[in-house]
């Protein structure tokens, strides 16, 4: 849908004066062009944007829907352009943004044209154009590649947000026309992948739904810079206490547990922590809030934790290695239910106070879902309410 920013800076500015020729006027071109411009995107999207009356244009709803979508990227995009340089929001196109993005992020003009399926030369002289433009350099040249300046990274950041809510403007067109289109798009750390999702995901099948959902895996921090990229819709998982520009929404609490094979020898003993603190253990990566759950085990007794570790997020990982050897698993209990129910794993009973964690939903702050993002996120808090009530 993107063709030019051009064009949805005129279409914005038609929807804010009603007028043709007073668009026209404020960006300095013909009425023809503008009338290009506008019925141009019309023909590509397939449905009349305005309502042509002769006291001026007012947008229908597609039109409007298109316009909020419009404004919101601006009002992202155009402050970091801004603080490159303030023509930046006048001339930098969509072609050039998009090199510098690549750039920026590979550190590399032959990877960034590579990443763009463009040639060399082209990628060099859209950053040097911008470089023209702003009157400085936008990288420092290094002998282990180019490196953005900071409010370089502040750009590429905002333009892939502002892609981004642009990118959601088809789902909400489609959407007034009864159809549906775009995807949904979850970051999904190991809890919800095993308690939440599943039967999210069926209920918003059973809803009539049929757009593709994607469940991306992966760690917190690649998880949670694919959401501020905008790469992401929303992620579901364990809260942490450390992350300041995103919203968090607790939707469930849950508690650890330690599991062990159902004829494990520790089973029926008293689970003294100084003997569990020599035994083999599968627990969760560095820097989750299950492992320094597990850490806090030992420290509050004065020991070490366990040196020998077995680190994953994988549940099918642990019930194996844990079903089938000595390995103690720490876990989230919520994860567990199921697997002890069918007596493939038994429950160490050993107290574990304080283990208690905050699951729940995470968004950028500026979020503003499409429906069919806002009927997924309410079948996830609607599963996890039933959970909570068990």
């Amino acid at each position: 849908m993107i063709a030019s920013l051009r064009h949805l800076r005129v279409v914005l500015e038609v929807q804010r004066t009603r007028s043709i020729t007073r668009t026209a006027e404020t960006f300095h071109l013909s009425q023809p062009a503008v009338t290009s411009a506008l019925t141009g995107l019309e023909a590509r999207m397939g449905v009349a944007l305005f309502d042509r009356h002769p006291s001026g244009l007012d947008p229908s709803p597609v039109g409007a829907a298109l316009c909020l979508r419009i404004a919101r990227a601006f009002a992202i995009l155009d402050p970091a352009l801004s603080e490159l340089s303030p023509r930046l929001v006048r001339t930098a196109s969509l072609a050039k943004i998009k090199a510098l993005i690549a750039v920026a992020e590979t550190e590399s003009f032959s990877a960034g044209a590579r990443r763009l399926g463009i040639a060399q030369p082209t990628v060099h002289r859209a950053v040097s154009e911008m470089e023209g433009e702003v009157g400085q350099d936008l990288f420092s040249r290094t002998a282990h590649g180019v490196i953005p300046t900071r409010p370089v990274r502040h750009l590429a950041l905002a333009a892939q947000l502002a892609f981004s809510e642009l990118a959601q403007a088809p789902a909400d067109i489609a959407e007034l026309l009864g159809r549906e289109a775009g995807r949904l798009v979850i970051g999904a750390m190991p809890l919800s992948r095993s308690v939440l999702l599943g039967p999210a995901i069926a209920r918003f099948r059973a809803s009539g739904r049929t757009i593709p959902v994607r469940v991306v895996e992966g760690p917190y921090d690649e998880l949670a810079l694919g959401l501020r990229r905008g790469e992401i819709d929303f992620l579901v998982g364990a809260l942490r206490a450390d992350v300041e520009d995103l919203q968090q929404d607790l939707i469930l609490t849950d508690a650890m547990a330690i599991v062990c094979r159902p004829d494990h020898p520790a089973l029926g003993q008293h689970a003294d922590v100084r003997l569990l603190a020599h035994a083999p253990w599968v627990v969760a990566p560095e820097g989750t809030p299950a492992r320094s759950h597990f850490q806090r085990l030992f420290q509050a007794e004065g020991l070490h934790p366990p040196i020998s570790l077995v680190e994953t997020g994988s549940m099918e990982l642990l019930v194996d290695l844990v079903g089938q050897t000595d390995h103690f698993g720490f876990v989230s209990a919520r994860q567990v239910q199921r697997v002890l129910a069918k007596g493939i794993l038994a429950q160490l009973a050993h107290p574990l106070p304080g283990t208690s964690r905050p699951i729940g939903l995470t968004f950028r702050p500026s979020w503003h879902p499409t429906l069919a993002q806002s009927e997924m996120v309410a079948a996830i808090r609607f599963v996890a309410a039933q959970a909570e009530a068990a």
